[in-house]
């Protein structure tokens, strides 16, 4: 082989390893750029909670909104808080149950006729009202209607109370029993004594007998068609229209 042969071919080589040392720059050059892209490098200034350091966002800092805690965190605390009101919410109704369904509340208070009692009336449901009798500051007795009028006899002041919360009250006219008595509204009223305390009465009118009251250690009382009456423990009855 001649020189000049082998010095062209030396620089073949010498080109060939030269362009093989350009590709391998440039594709370190293409990897690095890759990576720093990857990387995701952010802007000065910007959190990694997406706010702005400088809009502050409601003045709390970054860790304080919640961004060190996990993606699932906030939708668990919202889970909780959630359950929790439901829960609060049966509690409240729970003890809205155990409390009757329904408070007492004050109907009205009423000046009876002595001019100095007063009846403070209370509903407690359906057709179920109390009613106090209260003079100068004391408590002197209670009615309450349970599926029935009640009735009063207060020394001589006869007080009724009716199914839909009505008080009715009137001084005298009482019979003392046994005995058959003329009544207001053209009622008879017959009265036996069957026991201690415990008196009976039969309504009558002209139709036979109505209604039947009896003591049981306690007065009572009854509306007739607007005749208000009124038996009392020791055999007394009073009316009133």
């Amino acid at each position: 082989m001649s020189s000049s042969t082998t010095v062209r071919t030396f620089r073949r080589r010498t080109l060939r390893v030269a362009a093989a040392a350009l590709t391998a720059a440039a594709a370190l050059t293409l990897t690095a750029c890759s990576d720093s892209d990857a990387a995701g490098t952010k802007p000065p200034g910007q959190s990694d909670t997406g706010v702005s350091a400088e809009s502050g966002g409601t003045g709390s800092s970054p860790k304080a909104q919640g961004s060190d805690a996990p993606p699932s965190a906030p939708a668990k605390a919202d889970t909780e808080a959630g359950a929790a009101g439901k829960q609060s919410g049966k509690q409240s109704g729970s003890a809205h149950a155990a409390n009757g369904g329904k408070a007492a509340s004050t109907v009205r208070t009423q000046r009876l006729a002595d001019g100095i009692s007063t009846a403070e009336i209370t509903k407690l449901g359906d057709q179920h009202y109390r009613a106090k009798i209260v003079a100068r500051g004391s408590v002197l007795a209670t009615l309450e209607t349970k599926g029935h009028d009640d009735g009063l006899d207060a020394n001589d002041m006869f007080v009724t109370l009716t199914l839909d919360g009505q008080v009715h009250s009137w001084m005298g006219g009482g019979h003392q029993g046994p005995g058959t008595f003329k009544l207001a509204g053209g009622w008879t009223a017959k009265v036996t004594k069957v026991g201690e305390l415990k008196f009976r009465a039969q309504i009558i009118g002209h139709d036979g007998v109505a209604a039947t009251l009896e003591t049981k250690g306690h007065d009572v009382g009854l509306n007739a068609n607007g005749v208000y009456i009124v038996l009392s423990s020791g055999g007394v009855i009073s009316a009133h229209a």
